[in-house]
């Protein structure tokens, strides 16, 4: 597990007063990308082939607010040899409440050949360190 700390911009809020519905998977994102960082990958390198998002859920749980400061537990679960789904547990730190949470599914993508390819061996040595599979 690996934990990202952001904070809601003025950008991110609705006509509602709160956190717009579609900046959670902003919020995901932010905090995947920092996630493979702490591994040595990228989004668009993972020890070879890219990612590709296959499905994104949102479980929304308690309106988040302008200046809320935010702590993410990013894991990773279900893990085959071309896919993987990360999870995102989202608290707000003022009273570390969980505002919402969810999962993307994730393929391993080979972007010059346009199609899915098999997650290195160099990613999932990383992983099963990182998040204890």
């Amino acid at each position: 597990r690996n934990i990202v700390n952001l904070k809601v911009r003025v950008g991110d809020i609705n006509y509602g007063g709160h956190m717009g519905n579609d900046k959670a998977l902003l919020v995901f994102h932010d905090a995947r990308i920092a996630f493979l960082e702490t591994l040595g990958f990228s989004e668009k390198n993972i020890g070879g082939p890219a990612i590709i998002m296959r499905d994104a859920h949102v479980n929304f749980r308690k309106e988040v607010f302008l200046h809320d400061e935010l702590t993410v537990d990013v894991g990773i679960d279900d893990v085959t040899l071309t896919s993987f789904n990360m999870t995102y547990t989202v608290k707000r730190e003022s009273d570390g409440a969980v505002v919402f949470l969810g999962s993307t599914g994730l393929v391993a993508f080979d972007y010059e050949a346009r199609k899915v390819a098999r997650i290195p061996e160099a990613f999932l040595a990383r992983i099963l360190l990182t998040v204890g599979l």
